[in-house]
């Protein structure tokens, strides 16, 4: 039996996410209805320019004050859109001190401050939802959460964002320069003014962090996060990848130590298999590899942007927040028993790609190869091309700790025969 008297969602922004929830909740009001077992209704908006034309939206409904809206006492659901630390921050928290569950797209601010934000839920008695957070449409955040409560995850590696991956396959499928592929993803609309939260990773960094804590169980902060942006990336590091029968991605990899003592979280271009299924994930698209001990393998593909895809997401959190609040019951909160260390970027294994440019004499390869085997880094294949007394060098390690390389390359630049270390990219997805 339905219930007549609507549950109450203001909603903190209404930009391009932000309008395209309100208009969902009003074109299918009556689904939702039917699938939460009571009418949900838009008792406010809080916008920062009130004069702007919002179709579809009552005038009347619209306010500057956000503070106030979530004060009023009697809202069900507070949907924040704002994005950024505050005054997103204060509002969610104020939002759960008047008795209101939140659904969040924050990403930035639930990986900086997600274990102050699930205590004060916990405190209120109240929901805390973001499936919306970390890719778009694709879901991700409740599978971890409650699809794979039963089993033990060991490793997720993905895309999470695609502008980085819409300007990394342009390189790859035509051949063009970082900044060319960059100029092509700004014009169509992929690519923000500044794409600094994009290509230099630090968007990515904060998705890796929410998905390290829920897959481990384990507080994983932003600071915790390696980070290391794809603006270096040239034609010649996807000459190379070819060569190798692999492409480059900016991925997100978060990872439990092979003993579980420990976990690891990091963001940075890679070079992985054309085998692998991430290396066929094109255009803008997102896509999640989650390995697990029960499960297996398993990936999560779609539209990780974009207003429609999040406000899909978004719409999804809100349908499960009012059940939730029509049963007086409340979902899944923060799950960080386990509580296992961060691992730093030194203790990171993996394998390493390095193109060196040498001298082309005699005797070359055989330093090159020394100053490996005294740091301790075992060489997989090595190829080197050269003429007119010029020659380039790629090496291609066995597994080997971020630190025993990072040595082993400041020893390598210390060699009268090698002029220059041109690139250095990890390998991912054996």
């Amino acid at each position: 039996m339905m219930r007549t008297r609507p549950l109450k969602v203001a909603l903190l922004g209404c930009g391009v996410v932000g309008s395209e929830v309100a208009r969902i909740m009003t074109t299918h009001a009556d689904d939702l209805a039917a699938r939460i077992g009571a009418p949900v209704e838009l008792a406010g908006v809080a916008v920062r320019r009130p004069g702007k034309v919002r179709e579809g939206i009552d005038s009347d409904l619209v306010t500057t004050d956000a503070t106030a809206l979530v004060k009023r006492g009697d809202l069900d659901v507070v949907v924040e859109v704002i994005g950024g630390i505050e005054p997103a921050r204060s509002l969610i928290t104020t939002a759960f001190e008047h008795g209101a569950s939140v659904v969040s797209a924050n990403k930035a601010l639930l990986a900086q401050d997600g274990a102050a934000l699930h205590a004060a839920a916990e405190e209120h008695g109240r929901d805390l939802y973001y499936e919306a957070a970390v890719a778009g449409a694709i879901p991700l955040i409740r599978p971890l959460r409650e699809s794979l409560a039963g089993d033990k995850v060991n490793r997720v590696l993905g895309i999470v964002n695609g502008t980085t991956n819409f300007i990394l396959d342009k390189m790859d499928s035509t051949g063009a320069g970082y900044q060319e592929a960059l100029d092509e993803a700004t014009a169509l609309g992929y690519a923000e003014a500044d794409p600094t939260a994009d290509v230099e990773g630090f968007d990515a960094a904060a998705k890796a962090a929410i998905l390290a804590g829920i897959a481990f169980h384990t507080r994983v902060r932003l600071d915790d996060v390696y980070r290391e942006g794809m603006s270096e990336v040239t034609a010649a590091d996807f000459r190379s990848a070819a060569e190798m029968g692999c492409t480059i991605k900016l991925l997100a990899i978060c990872e439990r130590a092979a003993d579980g003592a420990s976990v690891t979280a990091r963001v940075h271009p890679a070079m992985i298999p054309l085998s692998h299924p991430l290396a066929s994930v094109r255009g803008a698209y997102n896509a999640v590899f989650v390995e697990s001990d029960a499960s297996g393998q398993l990936m999560f593909y779609g539209p990780g942007a974009g207003g429609s895809p999040t406000a899909s997401a978004v719409l999804g959190d809100l349908v499960a927040v009012c059940r939730n609040r029509l049963n007086g019951a409340t979902g899944p909160g923060e799950s960080a028993y386990a509580a296992l260390p961060v691992s730093p970027m030194g203790e990171v294994v993996t394998r390493y790609h390095i193109s060196l440019d040498v001298a082309d004499k005699p005797g070359v390869l055989a330093q090159v190869a020394t100053v490996f085997a005294e740091h301790g880094v075992s060489i997989d294949t090595v190829r080197q091309q050269g003429k007119d007394g010029e020659a380039s060098l790629v090496v291609v390690t066995h597994r080997a700790s971020d630190a025993s390389l990072t040595g082993t390359v400041e020893a390598l630049r210390k060699l009268d025969t090698v002029r220059g270390v041109a690139s250095i990219m990890r390998v991912e997805g054996e």
